[in-house]
């Protein structure tokens, strides 16, 4: 995509948003099915995938673990934002490897122990990026991306999730 391309499609909706704020604020939805098992079936926007519990913590490794999809759900969106910004830029960007990897300490999701942290200690975030583009403008890339992508933002700066319930007799 070129940067006028770009320009074309967000002017429209960035006006939009500067002259009603309220229209810029919209609710993603995601939804999951408890499945057989130790499983949840979770309906993304192309597929239905079936989750389950990590091989770690006593799954079979056949089904998708929620710590990959969070890791790659990261990876998704620092590669789109990555791609946003470097169009914006006019950064010549003709592919590259994003790649997230995160430690766990699975005797905190097991109750092993108090002591350790339940989900992630550490995330690491690396980009492999084929490209001519000079280091200031990497650093530019770079930065703006890890400021726009919502997954990292939101991940670094962590929103409270309320947590409500029915149930059906």
């Amino acid at each position: 995509m070129r940067i006028e391309e770009l320009r074309e499609l967000q002017a429209p909706l960035k006006d939009k948003y500067r002259e009603e704020p309220q229209a810029a604020m919209i609710t993603l939805h995601a939804e999951g099915t408890v499945g057989e098992g130790l499983t949840c079936s979770v309906k993304t926007g192309k597929a239905l995938v079936e989750a389950g519990l990590h091989p770690a913590t006593g799954g079979t490794g056949m089904a998708a673990c929620s710590g990959d999809m969070l890791l790659e759900a990261l990876v998704a969106c620092a590669g789109v934002t990555l791609k946003a910004v470097a169009t914006a830029l006019e950064i010549n960007l003709r592919g590259g490897t994003i790649r997230a990897e995160g430690d766990l300490d699975f005797r905190g999701t097991l109750g092993v122990s108090k002591e350790v942290l339940v989900g992630f200690s550490s995330i690491r975030l690396k980009f492999d990026l084929d490209t001519d583009a000079s280091e200031e403008q990497l650093a530019t890339l770079l930065k703006l991306t890890e400021r726009y992508c919502v997954v990292k933002q939101t991940i670094e700066n962590p929103v409270k999730v309320d947590v409500l319930h029915t149930v059906t007799t």
